[in-house]
């Protein structure tokens, strides 16, 4: 019940966003910035890039709320699907041929070592990765889209997303020689 009640509310405050309400836009917008910073950071590579990505995304979202379709389920996978497109417009013209991933937090306990070797697999498979599986990787594992909104984000079906997910990671298994079943 409280699901249905968090998505009419979140329904309202699109339909007044959408009438000119500046407070309701703010209301939408709020929890969607750090996970738009963290997938412009990236696919940018850089955290100042990512801001000000992130910053102008919202800029032309608030611009384009009036634009915005009443059928529009949810609020943030619209919104980082405009961070992904002003992502990729700042990158035209340059060359990203690595993915920088974050340190991971390592407790005392685990061999750093391993934790190295592995990290380093891990970052050398999904960097040959193309950049729209390594998206698709970063939108459902790291911000934790389901298919559906990872799918809205990169203009795909949820099942399109899953099935691209699926072979993606298949694809890397071998890479990371997993022993595990998919």
């Amino acid at each position: 019940m409280a699901l249905y009640q968090a998505l009419d509310d979140e329904q309202r405050l699109i339909t007044l966003a959408r009438e000119g309400d500046n407070g309701a836009f703010q209301s939408l917008l709020g929890p969607c910035v750090e996970p738009a910073c963290k997938l412009a950071f990236v696919m940018l590579g850089d955290w100042q890039e990512a801001e000000d990505a992130v910053q102008e995304a919202a800029l032309k979202s608030w611009r384009a709320t009036k634009k915005l379709r009443e059928a529009t389920p949810r609020f943030r996978p619209w919104f980082l699907t405009v961070v992904a497109n002003e992502c990729r417009s700042r990158r035209r013209g340059r060359w990203f041929r690595t993915l920088r991933v974050a340190e991971p937090k390592i407790s005392a306990q685990v061999d750093v070592a391993d934790v190295a070797v592995g990290w380093a697999d891990l970052e050398r498979a999904v960097a040959a990765l193309d950049s729209s599986a390594r998206l698709l990787l970063f939108l459902h594992f790291y911000l934790d889209l389901s298919h559906e909104e990872a799918g809205r984000v990169l203009g795909l079906s949820g099942a399109a997303a899953k099935t691209r997910l699926y072979r993606t990671l298949r694809a890397l298994r071998p890479e990371l020689e997993l022993e595990t079943a998919l």
